[in-house]
């Protein structure tokens, strides 16, 4: 079982302590908007915190990249880790009496020194791959229980932040905090690669693919608009029916079917290749947007989540692999941080362009942003989807 391949290639310790280390990240953007809410009592200010923080993660993801690539993954991740850790605690301190200019460079120095955990551990899973002589046999299912932990992060994180809410408003932040220092860090200390893969050492290192990347980084921006749009969705329809708290249940419904579809794509046959890949499941996300739009009029918004949801890994999975295999050994840090930094920017232009739709038009206004985005991407693929080397 290929599964049982990866437990023994990485060890026992990776797993508990890799799912563990990517919380932060999933957890980061909520935990500033309630703690900068509470201190300010102001929404509006709290949103552009922590619209800032997301745009400095996709800003800082690619340079912490490059600085990983260039040092090794230990040296930077480790320092990345205890920047952020600072970082919260000053954005902590000022958040108790600071004024609203030092808040916001506070949440900005948090996202830019956020460590991106999910793009540096695909790497290392491809280094340690290449070294046993398994890349190809087990570097697609390592993917794929990538994509199943981030989906899962990604339910887990909101929910603790709402959980610890009860506590305090502090209270996420300083989970964070504990996090960074008892996964994030020892993750980067025990499991990431020391030095710099051996071709740094080139006189002059192989430049990233541009073309091929900014192919991979549009795409991964429609998948984050597509998450923006259904988030503005169930955030309407939720107030619709007056029970607001249904908003997070309905969106983990999007997170859990695409683990479980993640999590299937380790049995996928070798012989469909990375470029079918991507432009069947573009296609495959494209019908996903359509159900989702059609079903949410027809039947019900819940009902359409759960079965869009199982078209979403398979798509974002074959965007890693394909960036994996394009950019140079020396690169592929940089290359992986710079496609995820598609995904918030994406996420945050769904949810500007759906909001404004749905205050006019409910959530067929939002959805109908998903189900354009949807076309877009598979418009995409096959324009240049068979281009790719």
């Amino acid at each position: 079982m290929s599964y049982r391949s990866l437990l023994r290639a990485a060890g026992v310790g990776f797993f508990p302590l890799g799912f563990l280390a990517r919380l932060p990240y999933a957890a980061s953007a909520l935990s500033t908007l309630c703690l900068l809410q509470a201190s300010t009592r102001s929404y509006a200010f709290a949103g552009l915190a922590s619209a800032a923080q997301s745009i400095a993660i996709a800003v800082g993801g690619p340079l912490i990249g490059a600085l990983a690539d260039r040092y090794g993954h230990r040296a930077v991740g480790v320092a990345a880790a205890i920047a952020n850790f600072c970082a919260w605690a000053a954005l902590l301190a000022v958040s108790q009496g600071g004024g609203r200019e030092s808040m916001l460079v506070a949440a900005t120095v948090v996202g830019l020194t956020q460590p991106p955990v999910g793009p540096l551990v695909r790497v290392h899973w491809s280094r340690l791959l290449r070294a046993r002589d398994e890349q190809h046999h087990l570097l697609s299912t390592a993917l794929s229980y990538e994509a199943s932990a981030d989906e899962v992060s990604f339910i887990a994180g909101p929910a603790l932040v709402g959980a610890l809410m009860a506590v305090g408003p502090l209270a996420p932040a300083v989970a964070v905090m504990s996090l960074i220092a008892v996964s994030t860090l020892p993750f980067a200390l025990f499991y990431a690669h020391r030095s710099p893969s051996g071709e740094q050492r080139k006189p002059h290192p192989s430049r990233l693919p541009r073309r091929p990347l900014a192919v991979m980084v549009l795409a991964m921006a429609a998948m984050g608009a597509i998450f923006g749009a259904v988030q503005t969705a169930v955030t309407v329809y939720a107030d619709t029916i007056g029970r607001p708290g249904v908003s997070g249940l309905v969106y983990a419904e999007f997170g859990i079917g695409s683990a479980l579809a993640g999590a299937a794509c380790a049995w996928l046959p070798r012989r469909f290749g990375l470029r079918a890949r991507y432009v069947s499941f573009a296609a495959v996300l494209f019908v996903g947007m359509l159900v989702l739009f059609a079903g949410a009029r027809l039947v019900s918004l819940p009902a359409a989540v759960a079965l869009a949801s199982f078209t979403v890994a398979p798509y974002m999975i074959s965007l890693y692999a394909l960036t994996e295999r394009l950019a140079p050994t020396e690169r592929a840090t940089a290359a992986m941080t710079i496609l995820c930094a598609g995904g918030p920017l994406g996420t945050a232009a769904g949810q500007a362009v759906s909001g404004g739709l749905a205050e006019t038009y409910g959530v067929d206004g939002a959805l109908s942003v998903a189900l354009a985005v949807g076309a877009g991407a598979l418009t995409l693929a096959l324009t240049c989807g068979r281009r790719l080397p």
